[in-house]
């Protein structure tokens, strides 16, 4: 198909060309020349469509003058609708280029904040197998409202995910608020119940001082994991967030539920109460994965909301990296690949004992 459209504007000048031949008179081919640069113009080069047009210029003049009737008021008036066309689609090339390159230099800039905001984590840290995965809803943006971050400390791998409500730059300062708190909180915090009041005070403090953030109704849902080294232990903190899974090596999988739910952060000011973390087992082989609502509330042409779990129980992957690309695939086809909300995925991974292990920072 590519090919073709690119053949598109010379194919127009060879069926105007015969269609003038064999018609009658009366007929003419110069719709198919007036459009042979107007389909050049967003496709090609300014020099392409240069040619183009004077292509589908030189054509008329040649029949004109074959068939005797260039000096026909008809014939000028054709000829000069051509060329009037042609220049247009040299303009229209112009604005493309123009809006192309703008575009490009956009997708940049926001590809370096979603770099400097949401990094790409290494691989492997603190002995653990990490993988993480964003995809934003809206169409050409790199980064939105959700977010991910894991900081290997002292006290072992911390990891946030987040959905922070809203869009556009609203949320995007707001993601970069709770990720800086977390990771200067993940260093100097010795509970991960801690942490979470660290990023209540962060978010409860902008929100006062910046016009910018919705101080009513802004707020962030979040859960915070904690996995200390060689424990084979799993801590969370969860502040509104959908439930972490834990797929063990044998594809049994378990959702890991709160007992108290608690608000989320940034409505400390309408109920508060002391943040306990969570604790339960996370064996060799097993496999963590944190979400954001991108990915529960994935909706099919139905209606019908995707489930995780569901798909998930009874499946075995080689790594945190293939979960990742196989849920995202399996998200994809789900809702025929027209996602309505961001989506962060993070996936981290227990080694089974004696696979090799990288420490990573």
């Amino acid at each position: 198909m590519g090919r073709f459209v690119r053949a598109l504007p010379a194919l127009l000048i060879l069926v105007g060309l015969v269609f003038d031949l064999s018609t009658p008179p009366s007929f003419t081919g110069s719709p198919f020349f007036s459009a042979a640069p107007l389909i050049a113009a967003p496709l090609f080069s300014f020099g392409t469509t240069f040619l183009t047009g004077v292509a589908a210029s030189l054509a008329v003049l040649v029949l004109r003058l074959h068939s005797g009737t260039m000096w026909k008021v008809e014939s000028v008036i054709e000829l000069v609708t051509v060329v009037t066309v042609a220049a247009l689609a040299l303009l229209t090339n112009r604005v493309v280029r123009r809006s192309v390159e703008r575009l490009a230099s956009a997708r940049g800039i926001a590809e370096a904040a979603q770099r400097a905001v949401l990094p790409t984590p290494a691989e492997r840290i603190g002995g653990l197998q990490i993988a993480a995965w964003y995809e934003a809803a809206q169409a050409d943006a790199f980064i939105g409202g959700d977010l991910y971050a894991v900081q290997d400390t002292p006290y072992g791998v911390r990891l946030v995910v987040g959905d922070v409500r809203g869009k556009g730059l609203e949320a995007v300062e707001a993601v970069a608020i709770v990720i800086g708190a977390f990771r200067e909180a993940a260093e100097q915090e010795s509970s991960l119940e801690g942490v979470a009041q660290r990023l209540e005070r962060a978010l409860t403090r902008e929100g006062t001082r910046r016009d910018t953030l919705d101080v009513v109704e802004g707020f962030t849902t979040a859960v915070l994991a904690e996995i200390p080294r060689g424990t084979g232990v799993l801590r969370l903190v969860n502040r509104g967030h959908p439930e972490p899974l834990l797929l063990y090596a044998d594809g049994v999988l378990e959702t890991l539920k709160t007992a108290e739910p608690a608000l989320p952060l940034g409505m400390g000011d309408l109920a508060s109460w002391p943040d306990r973390a969570e604790e339960s087992g996370f064996p060799a082989g097993a496999t963590l994965l944190l979400y954001t609502d991108g990915l529960s509330e994935a909706r099919d042409a139905a209606g019908v909301f995707y489930d995780p779990q569901q798909w998930l129980r009874g499946r075995i992957f080689p790594g945190p990296d293939a979960m990742l690309a196989a849920l995202v695939t399996d998200v994809r086809k789900y809702t025929g690949g027209g996602a309505t909300d961001d989506m962060a995925l993070l996936a981290v991974g227990r080694p089974l004992e004696g696979e090799r292990v990288e420490h990573g920072a």
